[in-house]
This record gives C-alpha cells, sequence and structure tokens, in this order.
C-alpha cells in the first residue's frame, strides 16, 4: 500500500506547488492589484503667471485658459503686453473654493475622476509582466470646462489606455509601477 501512497502525495504536492507559485501572472490577479490605485483625481494645473508670443498656440491656450477662469469667479486675472509678448496672471480670490490648492507654480484643480475599467492586454517580460489597461474619465466637477478647454479632446466616459509593471517578489506578483500620471485624493 506505501508504494501506491508516495507517488500520489507527490503529484498532489506538486499540483499544490504549482498553483501556489504560479510563473504567470493572471489577468484577474493584475487587475485585482491595478485596482487598488483607482479612482484618482485628475487635476489641471493653474499657472500663476505665464507669458506667450502673441499668435502662438500657447497664447491661445493662456487666452481660453483666462477666459474660463473669469467665468469661474474664483481668479483675478490680468494680462500685460511687452511687445509681441503677453503675460497673463492669475491671482485666486479668498472666496475660492478649499479644493483648489497651492502647487509649486500656480495652482492645482480637481477636474474628474480617472476610474479603473479593465486589462486589455498582458506581455511578459525578463524581469516580469507588463500590462496595458483602461481607464475611463467619470464625475466631472465644476472645473472640468477649464480641463477641456487645455485638453479639447477630453470627454467625459472617454477612456485611455495606461501600462503597468509587474515582478515577481519572494513567490508573488508585486505591482512595480504604471504610468499614471494622477493619484488618489489624500
Amino acid at each position: 500500500m506505501r508504494p501506491l501512497l508516495l507517488p500520489v502525495l507527490a503529484l498532489t504536492l506538486t499540483v499544490t506547488l504549482t498553483q501556489a507559485c504560479s510563473s504567470k501572472l493572471e489577468r484577474a490577479k493584475a487587475e485585482e492589484l491595478i485596482r487598488k490605485d483607482y479612482p484618482v483625481v485628475v487635476t489641471v494645473p493653474l499657472p500663476d503667471k505665464a507669458s506667450a508670443e502673441k499668435g502662438s498656440a500657447e497664447h491661445l491656450r493662456l487666452a481660453t485658459l483666462k477666459e474660463n477662469l473669469d467665468k469661474s469667479g474664483w481668479f483675478d486675472s490680468s494680462v500685460q503686453t511687452e511687445g509681441s509678448r503677453e503675460t497673463f496672471t492669475f491671482r485666486l480670490k479668498p472666496d475660492a473654493p478649499k479644493i483648489i490648492k497651492a502647487a509649486p507654480k500656480g495652482f492645482t484643480a480637481p477636474a474628474a475622476e480617472a476610474v479603473f475599467v479593465r486589462a486589455v492586454r498582458m506581455e511578459p517580460t525578463r524581469e516580469g509582466a507588463r500590462v496595458a489597461y483602461e481607464v475611463r474619465l467619470e464625475k466631472p466637477t465644476a472645473q472640468f470646462a477649464i480641463f477641456q478647454a487645455l485638453h479639447p479632446e477630453a470627454r467625459i466616459g472617454q477612456t485611455k489606455q495606461r501600462h503597468a509593471t509587474f515582478e515577481r517578489r519572494r513567490g508573488a506578483w508585486e505591482l512595480t509601477g504604471t504610468d499614471e500620471a494622477f493619484r488618489k485624493a489624500d
């Protein structure tokens, strides 16, 4: 009876170890690890001062930004002309919403949320795996019009592709990085 028990035990142990230490990253596991970092707050950077050559694409962007910030009523803005350049200055009013925060070169305001949708492609790499996934823009804020003025192609419900890298560490898969520019709210 013992000779039969040993091969069955060895086979059971092999199957269990193979399942526990799978060398291939499963789609469900990748999605679970990525989903922990979402939703993220999509912010719009607002300069406190910027200048551009009249007639340039940057000048048009700044003029559109000024128009939208003036409509919001939360900023005092001014324009100074110096030859062929115009300098735009934006100052936050004291009664502006507290969600508009100071940043190193101006302000940031939340425009919307990006939520995880699904993993679309998985590629093995020498170090682990690279996963392409989609996020969708949702829950616009009052500042979304400003974001859309700066990014005219942005639409609520639109999906964008992002990438994540995974490595195996001590027998488990770990998310080691993404190319997501935005972070979760504090």
